[in-house]
């Protein structure tokens, strides 16, 4: 007997389907072109409550598990992979809040949140801080006023429209997560143009000159801000990423169905060639691998347990590996029509690219997965 749960489960994932091939992957294309998401577009994502899935149902959210969670970003990410990092990014902060606010910072943020009014950002990296991240330079220090920032912050998704920006400093030796209003004096804006890849995801540049902010904007307390409260989110980040490069890959084999099957060369399709049915096999097997990696992570996160940090890296670094080498045989499969901006497979290249990079490095994955593996290995002699 199908469970309610499942029925719910399957419920939002149809109402998806329907959404993104209806309202995302028609404009996918002019999203990275124009390298902005209309807020028309990002009105009907909020109004389809597609803002809200990680928000309690109590702040107007929608609340769903981990696993659904997962599905949805797979489905939007096999559409468009910047309107997926808009997701992520908002969820990102969303979560923060969530687990680690006082009821009076959820009170003030959550329920707008879920409904669009306020769109987050996660500011993290900086000019010169990005895979060490523990090591970053803006600072903030308490005085009467409040707190004052002064620094840099760079490659911040969706910085050029984000409301609230989710930003970590240090402080009196310390990391500290506080949030920042894009209203606050002192906070400049300045978009980046010219990406590779997710285009549409409208990043930015945030300048900090002497830019105060209210003490009970801090999030958690300070000493929190990287090992409990950036963690915790970026866990979020990979999960939602690894997914994304899920449908990377479903897109990639679905465009590579319909063009070999119609595409003849030497006289027959060229899905009869041995060599492009060994790609086609091997681009069916990453894309299934990788899912399962990821409905793993998925229930760990889910049941809030601790081996969900490590499980999230391994289904990034994984998921991202394959999604790039899965769309790099796509485009080769193609040949020029792959290099060609009237095919979307273009776009699944660059923005593969990409997830191999955002939300820490798969280098940085690589380091993280054989430190833990090696610390079960020294305390229990078994990594099973």
């Amino acid at each position: 007997m199908i469970s309610e749960e499942k029925l719910y489960q399957d419920d939002i994932v149809k109402r998806i389907k329907i959404f993104t091939k209806q309202e995302i992957f028609p404009y996918a294309d002019s999203f990275d072109r124009d390298e902005s998401i209309p807020k028309e577009i990002i009105e009907k994502i909020a109004n389809n409550g597609y803002l809200s899935l990680i928000i309690p149902k109590q702040y107007g959210g929608t609340e769903i598990n981990s696993l659904t969670y997962g599905l949805v970003h797979e489905e939007i990410g096999s559409a468009c992979s910047s309107v997926r990092s808009l997701l992520t990014v908002h969820d990102m902060v969303a979560y923060a809040i969530k687990r680690w606010g006082n009821n009076e910072q959820k009170d003030r943020f959550l329920s707008k949140m879920a409904a669009g009014e306020i769109i987050g950002a996660f500011a993290l990296s900086e000019p010169s801080i990005g895979s060490d991240a523990g090591k970053i330079q803006t600072t903030a220090s308490l005085t009467a006023r409040g707190y004052v920032i002064n620094g840099h912050k760079k490659w911040i998704s969706f910085g050029q429209i984000a409301d609230l920006f989710l930003v970590f400093t240090r402080c009196d030796g310390m990391v500290a997560a506080i949030l920042v209003e894009r209203n606050t004096a002192g906070l400049t804006i300045i978009p980046i143009h010219g990406m590779l890849g997710l285009r549409g995801s409208m990043l930015a540049e945030l300048k900090f000159e002497d830019c105060i902010v209210p003490e009970y904007n801090v999030l958690g307390r300070t000493g929190f801000g990287f090992s409990h409260i950036a963690t915790s989110a970026l866990t979020l980040g990979r999960y939602s990423v690894a997914c994304g490069c899920v449908g990377i890959m479903k897109a990639c084999l679905a465009s590579c169905l319909q063009y070999t099957n119609e595409r003849k060369q030497f006289g027959v399709q060229i899905k009869e060639h041995q060599l492009i049915r060994e790609m086609i096999t091997n681009m069916i097997v990453n894309t299934k691998a990788a899912r399962f990696l990821c409905r793993n992570a998925g229930n760990l996160i889910e049941n809030n347990d601790p081996d969900s940090l490590l499980e999230a890296s391994i289904a990034k670094y994984f998921a991202s590996s394959s999604a790039m080498k899965v769309a790099s045989d796509t485009v080769q499969i193609h040949g020029a029509n792959g290099c060609s901006s009237n095919y979307p497979v273009q776009r699944y290249l660059r923005d593969a690219k990409i997830m191999e990079i955002i939300e820490g490095s798969n280098q940085i994955q690589q380091l993280y997965i054989a430190k833990n593996i090696y610390q079960q290995f020294e305390s229990l002699g078994d990594v099973a």
